[in-house]
């Protein structure tokens, strides 16, 4: 394999492992305030010890984000020499004050976690809050970076020289505010999913106690309430993006959607196989209309297609199943959460049957499969550019060799990590069972 390519492999496996720590580290805080704010708002000593467990889960889970983001970064100078020279020059203000907002947000959770006991509920509230706006900002912060590679603006690149440098055009490029909103509410999507997945494991596996199925319950309903508002307002977000794509990144909206061919009245291809030969996505499903509405606002809109550009430029047009997973893994979510919340109002006494349960634990693994999906569509569909429309990502790669090694290496301790994630995780809260908690607790400190 050649350098770039492996390159690509490493930076994408690293950010796929990051990802998972990253998305869970912006979502769970979320939680955790909302938790804080329920036992505020009812003095219910259960939600008090629901964020004290979701706060020591989420500092084991920060404990693996932290140094796998730095070695994300690292990768980044190691691995991209060329993209980095431009960045370096023209977006380097989102990374600058993202290590304030990190300060904020680890400050905070320190005072949050450590000085709980001296605390009133309010201030642990306000703690929690900041923690939550430091984890946010800083997703947002990284964020604008990515989409500033999809639509680059702030510079002129002249004879390979960077020049007319304006920062703050760069961090408010033509994408970010349609991309930042789209990552905070997946974050909270997720974050709010995976809990509603342990709750709801929980309650399937007969909870030793009535104050435990109790307990899980009350955090089952929340985690869904948060996850099913994100996930629709996820949704709602998808119009303004394909808007968005249809605007500034046209080819990659065509390989999302498999058209060949410019057209209005452009149908909406759901799975399905692009096939260049045929100029078509064999064995999907059309609906005629929709991607020029989505796209244009109007079901007559005129959408570019693939053939108004270079096959050389084409992404691979495998993005367009990656596409299709990530938005029917979202539709799905929607569903389930909706139809959960729909039987827990009007079969509130018969609580929640097996089958349904079985579907509620699915749905934490499904938004992190959205969400990885999601991330290798925006950076594959965006190929054969790093910087889009202006430097390849032949360009952008380091030449050096041994990159083969290190791929192995970092799968190797990738693996390492999450197996010992885990079983630090099981050690830990089997140490600290939920019934002590609830026997010994007074919901008021750590």
């Amino acid at each position: 394999m050649d350098s770039v390519l492996l390159s690509r492999m490493l930076f994408g496996t690293s950010m796929a492992f990051h990802i998972i720590f990253a998305t869970l580290g912006v979502g769970v805080t979320l939680m955790i305030f909302f938790a804080e704010l329920m036992h505020w708002i009812r003095k219910d000593r259960d939600y008090g010890v629901m964020a004290k467990r979701w706060t020591k889960g989420f500092a084991i889970l920060l404990g693996v984000a932290i140094p796998s983001g730095t070695i994300v970064g690292v990768m980044l100078s190691l691995l991209w020499p060329g993209f980095m020279e431009i960045v370096g020059k023209v977006i380097a203000v989102p990374f600058q004050i993202e290590i304030f907002a990190f300060f904020l947000e680890a400050v905070f959770m320190s005072i949050y976690v450590y000085a709980a006991d001296r605390l009133s509920s309010l201030m642990r509230i306000i703690s929690v809050a900041i923690v939550a706006f430091g984890a946010s900002s800083s997703a947002v912060l990284i964020n604008i970076a990515h989409s500033w590679m999809n639509t680059p603006a702030g510079f002129q690149l002249t004879e390979g020289r960077v020049t007319d440098v304006d920062p703050w055009a760069a961090v408010l490029n033509a994408s970010m505010p349609v991309t930042s909103k789209h990552v905070l509410a997946t974050a909270y999507m997720t974050g709010a999913f995976v809990l509603v997945s342990i709750a709801a494991y929980r309650l399937l596996r007969k909870a030793s106690s009535a104050a435990e199925r109790t307990y899980h319950k009350k955090g089952l309903m929340l985690a869904l309430a948060v996850a099913l508002l994100a996930s629709i307002y996820t949704a709602a977000n998808g119009h303004d993006t394909a808007k968005m794509l249809h605007n500034e990144m046209p080819l990659k909206l065509a390989a999302a959607e498999g058209l060949f061919e410019t057209q209005a009245s452009a149908p909406l291809a759901i799975m399905g196989i692009p096939d260049p030969e045929q100029e078509a996505v064999v064995g999907g499903i059309e609906i005629p209309g929709m991607l020029s509405w989505l796209a244009t606002g109007s079901t007559d809109g005129v959408v570019q297609g693939l053939n108004d550009f270079p096959q050389e430029e084409w992404p691979p047009l495998f993005v367009h199943t990656l596409f299709n997973l990530m938005v029917g893994i979202g539709f799905s979510l929607i569903g389930i959460a909706g139809f959960a919340l729909l039987w827990s109002i009007f079969f509130r006494k018969r609580g929640f049957p097996a089958w349904l349960l079985i579907l509620l634990i699915a749905t934490g693994p499904l938004s992190m499969l959205g969400i990885e999906f999601g991330w290798i569509f925006s950076c594959v569909a965006r190929q054969p550019w790093t910087i889009y429309g202006i430097q390849l990502t032949s360009n952008a790669a380091t030449q050096s060799g041994n990159i083969g090694i290190l791929f192995f290496l970092f799968i190797t301790l990738y693996i390492v990590l999450l197996v010992l994630t885990i079983l630090v995780l099981k050690y830990f809260f089997s140490r600290n069972p939920l019934q002590r908690e609830l026997t010994v607790s007074n919901g008021e400190a750590f």
